[in-house]
């Protein structure tokens, strides 16, 4: 049996936090309510927030801007992405009192919190794209190869079933 590398010290003790961590989540039933990562995550996760929180860290954007800044984002979801974010307290909605009224959404210093993560997040995403695409390849092809061949029907004929069976 091929023998490991000796672990990273750094990685040792996020692993460790980690395990602790899940194991609180765990012992506090588990359930969404309860479990900040899957809670957060639902919003943070998706890829409009994470672009739109990336968005306003440039600078306080109007709906229309964020429109045009955000590459194939439709309204709907613009409009809910914002609200799920200002419902999280992450992102601000100023009205001003103009004719007609016209809004700007900000990052909340919360918001603001959620960069240096967002960062290491973005920073490891790039640095291991490629080699997640070539995984995916390889998996890909794996499964490929392996999937099984187009069934065809068999034409068995079944014999009657006798009396009394």
């Amino acid at each position: 049996m091929p023998r490991l590398p000796a672990e990273n010290p750094a990685t040792a003790t996020h692993r460790a936090t980690l395990v602790d961590r899940y194991a609180a989540w765990r012992a506090l039933g588990f359930d969404a309510a309860h479990c900040p990562v899957r809670n957060m995550l639902d919003h943070l996760g998706s890829k409009w927030s994470t672009l739109l929180l990336i968005a306003l860290a440039k600078k306080p954007m109007r709906f229309n801007a964020l429109l045009r800044d955000v590459p194939d984002i439709s309204k709907r979801m613009l409009t809910q992405t914002l609200r799920d974010l200002e419902r999280d307290g992450l992102v601000l909605r100023q009205v001003f009192p103009t004719k007609p009224p016209s809004v700007e959404y900000r990052l909340s210093l919360m918001g603001e919190s959620v960069l240096g993560p967002l960062t290491a997040l973005v920073g490891w995403a790039e640095q291991h794209f490629p080699d997640i695409q070539h995984a995916r390849a390889r998996f890909d092809g794996a499964a490929d190869d392996h999937a099984a061949p187009e069934a065809q029907p068999d034409r068995v004929a079944l014999a009657p079933v006798p009396a009394g069976s």
